[in-house]
């Protein structure tokens, strides 16, 4: 375990109220300052009220690059900090700040593992009515998500990828003010998101790391200027910790790929281990996938990281390392070799267009709640998600329907969740006489 320093013997403590009000007049912590903020929360020495002051202090003033900074090495290393300096591979991970229908994780592990590369990816909880990767991973019998630091290490010693569940271990100091966070309203502030996110992902023991940053009504960041911002601080706190980062802007205007839903999205997480799938999912995995080779030094050039990137999706060694990957966390592969062994919903119905038309927008964080309804989602604890619910075959932004024509085939086995989820689905969708030019899938690049 790495030990923090200690504060500055000169250092005297301030007051809490001291802290508050010097951020709120817009003033900048020192280094002593922010590690006294740290070991008072991990402790729970700061009244809550006033750690919630503090909160929303930063979230209006925000913080300097180099506040930011502090930050996120002192929540690193408020806890354990993983040394994978022993496996001679690049270590690279991938971060997502998630959207509705995102399956990419499950495709780059794998790919980046089939490059040579070794991958420490730890995931988190997603936005709400969002599928976690590891909600998606938990529809394959025997898999395990919970790993110990210990086992997790020797997995990325034998098979160089896992995917597992944060561990309480890492950066304790960001799970309390996480939950603080999402009790006060303060979760969009953007050095408290790059601190939390920075904070557990170098903790694992990436040496470099690819950031999707999405933007839209299918994700939390709504804002196309915001997004830009948090990739550019993200990146600049990873280079000034001399970890190697690039960060893409994608857009989360509408679901990504053809489904949402935990068996169907595996699915198609498969096909695009085969080098199959839709369009939209191939270009992401594509341009994150030579993002990962060119940061770890396994491909040099733009045209050497396609090809790396290509090969191993259409030879099927990307495929085979999931398979590896899943069967030494318990799951039984051999449903990715059949697909159709997955939960099957009973009944599927079509969401007919209403006129005739072009798709001109979608609301994705309206069919996430949709699907949430039918039952991919829990609202009790001791619920169990219906892996089989879902949505497919969804027509994107700018495709022509005709009147009746589906919008979108629906998978349920209940039909009051049905009846519910509809109005969802239906308000979903917009329609105009005239093509919409549709958004870039990759709007800006940040290195």
């Amino acid at each position: 375990m790495t030990k923090r320093p200690l504060t500055s013997r000169r250092f005297v403590k301030p007051s809490y109220n001291f802290l508050i009000e010097k951020k709120r007049d817009g003033g900048e912590f020192t280094q002593d300052e922010i590690r006294f903020i740290i070991d008072s929360t991990l402790d729970g020495e700061m009244p809550q009220y006033q750690c919630a002051a503090l909160m929303m202090a930063i979230y209006f003033q925000s913080m300097s690059a180099q506040e930011t900074a502090i930050l996120t090495e002192e929540m690193m290393l408020s806890g354990e900090v993983i040394d994978l300096s022993h496996i001679a591979k690049p270590k690279i991970d991938k971060y997502s700040s998630g959207g509705v229908g995102d399956k990419t994780s499950l495709v780059l592990l794998p790919l980046a593992v089939a490059s040579g590369i070794v991958v420490p990816m730890m995931c988190g909880e997603d936005q709400e009515f969002e599928i976690s990767t590891l909600d998606k991973l938990a529809a394959i019998p025997g898999f395990r998500g919970n790993l110990s630091i210990r086992e997790f290490v020797h997995q990325l010693e034998r098979v160089h990828g896992a995917f597992v569940r944060q561990v309480p271990e890492l950066a304790p100091a960001d799970a309390k003010l996480f939950d603080l966070r999402r009790n006060t309203g303060t979760i969009p502030s953007l050095p408290l998101i790059t601190g939390s996110v920075l904070s557990k992902k170098l903790a694992e023991g990436a040496e470099g790391l690819v950031i999707d940053v999405k933007w839209g009504n299918g994700c939390f960041i709504k804002d196309l200027e915001q997004a830009k911002q948090l990739a550019r601080s993200m990146t600049r706190v990873g280079r000034s910790m001399k970890r190697r980062c690039v960060a893409l802007v994608t857009d989360m205007n509408q679901p990504l790929g053809d489904s949402v839903g935990t068996s169907l999205e595996l699915k198609e997480a498969i096909e695009l281990l085969k080098g199959n799938g839709p369009e939209d999912m191939k270009e992401l995995v594509l341009k994150l996938g030579m993002e990962i080779v060119r940061l770890a030094g396994v491909a040099g050039s733009t045209l050497s990281a396609k090809q790396t990137v290509q090969r191993h999706l259409e030879d099927g060694t990307a495929l085979a390392k999931l398979k590896e990957i899943v069967k030494a966390q318990g799951g039984d592969t051999s449903f990715i070799d059949d697909p159709s062994k997955f939960p099957q919903a009973k009944h599927i119905r079509k969401l007919p267009a209403p006129k005739r038309g072009y798709v001109h927008t979608i609301n994705a964080a309206m069919i996430a709640r949709g699907v949430h309804l039918l039952g991919a989602g829990v609202e009790n604890p001791e619920d169990k998600p219906d892996f089989s619910v879902g949505v497919s075959e969804i027509k994107k932004v700018g495709t022509q329907v005709k009147q009746g024509e589906p919008l979108m085939m629906i998978h349920y086995n209940d039909e009051a969740k049905l009846e519910t989820a509809l109005e969802y689905f239906k308000n979903a969708y917009r329609l105009a006489p005239k093509r919409p030019v549709p958004p870039p899938l990759v709007v800006e690049r940040v290195a």
